[in-house]
């Protein structure tokens, strides 16, 4: 057991019960347990497997390469709308857990055997995942600014790539480069809380914004 999950599980006021179960059920499965990403994360001789992760909503077990597994129980979806490869499992409830241990187990040793496999998948381009050309003007006069983001997760890079490339015109795109930079410095996604007070870290659940109005 990994001491920070053991802090990030203690850390949890509403799935505590439910990522404490997926916890043993993910070590049941031969797993080795880890902290990435700031949260728990499951490799398999040194590759990623699995995560769990804690929404408002519910809690969850993403598997990495989800979109290459079966899918019996037609219970995996995509993590996100533009989510190519990672499939989650949502859980509501510890009843829930409880219920679908066992499908969960055989759902984890099936993304064991595509890692053993040495499966990939390959992802479909589009129009979203293009570098803005105002970010690479950006990275052409800012070196820092190009090895920050270089360094960021995928996800976050094309969280950003989303962002700055859905403005029409290229002054906005520009603007907001800039006025995302020292977060991307700092290693921060566009969806990472920056202010230290959420309580889903490391999203933002908007506690800035309760502060705010109480110096306001």
């Amino acid at each position: 057991m990994h001491p920070a999950v053991d802090k990030y599980v203690e850390g949890q006021q509403k799935w505590k019960n439910e990522i404490t179960f997926l916890r043993t059920v993910l070590s049941d499965c031969m797993l080795h347990e880890d902290f990435k990403w700031r949260v728990p994360c499951y490799t398999y001789q040194g590759k990623n497997v699995a995560l769990i992760n804690c929404l408002k909503d519910y809690c969850a077990i993403a598997f990495f390469k989800g979109v290459l597994m079966s899918d019996p129980e037609n219970i995996l979806v995509f993590a996100g709308k533009n989510s190519q490869v990672s499939k989650l499992v949502k859980f509501r409830s510890i009843e829930e857990v409880k219920n679908l241990t066992e499908v969960v187990k055989a759902y984890v040793f099936e993304a064991i055997e595509i890692e053993k496999a040495g499966l990939n998948v390959e992802t479909k381009k589009n129009s979203d995942d293009q570098i803005p050309d105002e970010l690479l003007a950006a990275f052409e006069k800012d070196e820092k600014l190009k090895q920050a983001f270089q360094s960021l997760t995928p996800g976050r890079r094309r969280a950003y790539y989303l962002y700055f490339g859905g403005a029409k015109q290229s002054k906005t795109r520009a603007s907001r480069i800039e006025k995302f930079r020292d977060r991307i410095l700092n290693g921060k996604g566009f969806h990472d809380c920056v202010c230290g007070l959420s309580k889903r870290m490391p999203s933002c659940d908007g506690s800035h914004k309760k502060l705010e109005q109480k110096l306001s």
